[in-house]
C-alpha cells in the first residue's frame, strides 16, 4: 500500500458539495493501493502512519508523531497513486489494486485507523472528491507498505 501522506494545519473531503470528512491540525493520506497489498499491509501502513515522526518538538526537530500530537487523520483513496508512470504521457493502471479489493483494503486501513486513533475522517471510496487543505511547511513524504 502507498500512502502519501501530507501534514496539514487542516484538511477537508468534499462530495458533491458536502463535506464528509475533515480534521485540523493532522495529517492527510493520500492512500493507493496495488494487488499484491492485503490486510498485513494495510496494518503496517497504519503503524507508520501514526508513528512516523513528521511533527516538530519544542527544538524545531521532526520528533514527533501523529499519535503524540493527537492530531487527526485523514485517508482519501486515490487509485492514481498506484498508476504506472515510467513511460509515455498516459498513466497506466494495471499497477493499480482492481476496484473490489481497493474498496476492502481502503476499508480494512480505516476501520484499523478507527479503532487506534480517537482523531479519523475520509474521503469516500469511488466518489468525485475535492480535497482542500493548508499544508504545513509544506511536508509531504510518499510511504509504502
Amino acid at each position: 500500500m502507498i500512502g502519501l501522506i501530507q501534514r496539514v494545519r487542516s484538511a477537508a473531503v468534499e462530495v458533491a458539495g458536502e463535506t464528509v470528512g475533515a480534521i485540523d491540525q493532522g495529517l492527510l493520506v493520500l492512500v493507493g493501493v496495488q494487488p499484491a497489498d492485503d490486510a498485513g499491509r494495510a496494518a503496517r501502513l497504519l503503524e507508520r502512519l501514526l508513528s512516523y515522526r513528521v511533527f516538530e518538538d519544542a527544538a524545531g526537530r521532526m520528533n514527533l508523531a501523529l499519535r503524540d500530537i493527537g492530531g487527526g487523520l485523514l485517508l482519501v483513496p486515490q487509485f492514481t497513486l498506484a498508476a504506472d508512470t515510467r513511460r509515455g504521457t498516459r498513466p497506466g493502471f494495471s499497477t493499480a489494486a482492481p476496484p473490489a479489493l481497493a474498496r476492502h483494503l481502503f476499508g480494512e486501513l480505516l476501520d484499523r485507523a478507527r479503532a487506534q486513533h480517537p482523531v479519523v475522517a475520509a474521503g469516500r471510496f469511488g466518489a468525485d472528491m475535492q480535497v482542500n487543505l493548508v499544508n504545513d511547511g509544506p511536508v509531504t513524504f510518499w510511504l509504502e507498505a
